[in-house]
């Protein structure tokens, strides 16, 4: 079974923030004893305090990156299924990775952590406490394991019914007309209902002990620092235990539970994660017929050349693009025109490598596109697609896809260029068509040392100003560039020096 990219990395990382944590919680504790007896001021609690915010800080936004790039590593396995299974997989299934990633593994490292630098330090402090806390603690895994066991295999459930919903729902969509025809629409419609109403009673059962969990770890972990709160007071006004480091237990003991508790209170929110992550890294590697490692020639100097290339995409009885031939020349502006469903996008998706030919092949100068580097290829090419995919995130960073490094001032000139009058901050899913489309060509527009340009139906479904607005940011786009631009109205034909129809 493959692991995940980066995942040795990315432990490392949360080793090293968890010792850092271990330090903060100490010197934190120590600091807020010695506040209370009078003997430090105020500030180095608060510094301690502000460290270890800022520790947590840092341990979000690097499981948030990783769980970004991971789960974008998992779709790339299954995306070329087409089964009903695998497409609630790749959508909900995938999703649920995430609180995995994020939330439950960073809190096992630091369970693993945390408690053995507090005991170490309880142990210098008062062994007799820490020898309690040393007694109690094994049982609150040991009920987390207990009842973890019994969580995954509900989980497991749960994820097999939702599967086998989403892939029968799908199969009934895709025979709507012959179960209609056949009337049998009412039958497969209760058995719909059927598999959904399993489900639920499944998650309902699963919720239910998740909730129980919870309860008995909490009531574990408050019962242990019972049994070390009371004698340490009792010892405490008998003088068998000075003030200082009486405080100094009483705010470090709780420390010991508070990861053990919240790694056991998360591992259910990841329980289903966990069952997806097993069925997608279960499944076999997808076949890398060539080899990519060839640099891309200088399109400055190299022509692009489609020969006879016929393109047919799984599912369908003809080809998108049949026995196709075009040379671009350096420095060419060609317009693909011609009726819907010709092939004029599927030809911008052979030259980005999107779509493999069945047939026919694509060079870049002398070398074959299958030959190169697709990470180094779509560094040369500023695409602009028909239909723009935005992030629920604000709109500068749905541009900064384009361009990682970009700075705000450039985010904010190419969205000035795009005429783009919506505030950067707003969010990329409540924009309209035509603001869509302008983000689209920020994205083009950011794109450093680009040398060719596909624009795929840039002015498709605008108003006449917004129409304007695009043409003029895509002058910008084409200027000095190699283009493919497929022309759905005739406003964008003066900007190319020659038409290709297709079809």
């Amino acid at each position: 079974m493959p692991s995940l990219p980066g995942l040795r990395r990315y432990l490392y990382t949360l080793c090293i923030q968890a010792v850092c944590t271990s330090c903060a919680i100490v010197v934190q504790g120590e600091f807020l004893a010695r506040l209370l007896t009078g003997s430090v001021w105020l500030a180095l609690p608060v510094a301690a305090l502000a460290c270890r915010g800022l520790l947590v800080w840092a341990q979000e936004r690097t499981s948030a990156r990783f769980a970004a790039a991971t789960t974008t590593f998992l779709r790339s396995r299954v995306l070329r299924s087409g089964s009903g299974e695998r497409t609630v997989l790749v959508t909900r299934g995938i999703d649920a990775v995430g609180p995995c990633l994020t939330g439950y593994l960073p809190q096992l490292v630091v369970s693993a952590v945390v408690p053995i630098a507090v005991l170490t330090c309880l142990f210098v402090a008062d062994w007799t406490s820490a020898l309690i806390i040393a007694a109690t603690m094994p049982l609150v895994p040991v009920f987390a394991i207990l009842v973890g066991k019994h969580t995954v295999r509900r989980t497991e459930r749960q994820w097999a019914l939702l599967s086998r919903l989403g892939g029968h729902f799908l199969d009934v969509v895709r025979g709507l007309e012959t179960l209609v025809l056949f009337k049998r629409a009412g039958f497969q419609a209760g058995i719909v209902r059927s598999i959904a109403h399993q489900h639920a009673t499944a998650t309902m059962r699963t919720l239910r002990i998740a909730f129980l969990s919870s309860l008995v770890l909490e009531l574990v972990a408050t019962l242990s620092i019972a049994l070390v709160a009371v004698p340490v007071g009792l010892r405490l006004l008998s003088g068998g235990i000075d003030l200082h480091t009486a405080l100094l237990v009483l705010l470090l003991a709780p420390e010991a539970f508070v990861p053990l508790r919240a790694a056991g209170a998360r591992f259910h929110a990841a329980a289903e994660g966990l069952a997806v992550l097993k069925e997608v890294l279960a499944l076999p590697e997808p076949r890398c017929t060539t080899t990519t490692t060839a640099r891309p020639p200088d399109l400055r100097t190299a022509k692009i050349t489609l020969e006879d290339v016929t393109v047919q995409y799984p599912g369908r009885d003809t080809p998108a693009l049949r026995n196709f031939w075009l040379t671009v020349a350096p420095g060419d502006r060609i317009a693909l025109v011609g009726p819907s469903g010709a092939g004029k996008s599927t030809v911008l998706s052979v030259v980005l490598g999107l779509a493999e030919p069945v047939s026919g092949r694509v060079l870049i100068g002398d070398a074959d596109l299958r030959e190169i580097a697709p990470s180094d290829w779509h560094t040369r090419i500023s695409w602009l697609p028909q239909n723009p995919w935005l992030l629920a995130a604000p709109i500068a960073d749905n541009i900064r896809l384009a361009h990682p490094h970009a700075t705000d001032d450039e985010i904010a000139e190419a969205a000035r260029q795009a005429a783009l009058t919506v505030p950067l901050t707003a969010q990329g899913r409540e924009l309209s068509s035509g603001e869509r489309q302008r983000v689209a060509l920020a994205r083009a527009l950011v794109r450093p040392d680009t040398s060719l340009a596909l624009l795929d139906e840039p002015t498709a479904r605008l108003d006449v100003t917004t129409e304007q607005a695009v043409l003029s940011a895509s002058r910008r786009i084409l200027h000095g560039k190699t283009a493919l631009v497929v022309a759905h109205r005739p406003a964008i034909l003066p900007e190319t020096d020659r038409v290709v129809r297709i079809g």
